[in-house]
């Protein structure tokens, strides 16, 4: 089984959820969305180039474009891999997690009887 970061997980959930709009750019601005947190651009692209050495995405090359100068985006693909990579992941979480099922209410009792 590969295991992947929490980045990486994020990336792959993101080149997932935007479908055939998966660019760095997309990526990055989907993951900010989602987090609150702002990526830098390395932070992007150094783990998808890990996930395509990896097998886990595929890279197509989009028509060039007069708006990035002449230069083509890059749009990212899961793999079957990266699919069964993303599952992996799910299904170690659910059991990571399977003796707390209450936590948000342990969460919220403790902070109440702390106030």
């Amino acid at each position: 089984m590969k295991l992947l970061s929490r980045t990486e997980e994020m990336i792959l959930l993101s080149v997932l959820d935007l479908g055939k709009n998966a660019y760095g750019v997309a990526i990055r601005k989907h993951l900010r969305e989602l987090t609150g947190k702002k990526y830098s651009v390395g932070a992007i692209y150094v783990p998808l180039e890990r996930l395509e050495d990896k097998g886990l995405l595929i890279v197509e090359e989009g028509e060039p474009t007069a708006e990035r100068g002449g230069r083509s985006k890059r749009f990212f693909h899961l793999t079957a891999e990266g699919r069964q990579a993303l599952e992996n992941v799910r299904i170690l979480n659910q059991s990571l997690w399977k003796n707390y099922p209450n936590t948000q209410s342990r969460l919220r009792k403790n902070l109440l009887e702390a106030v």
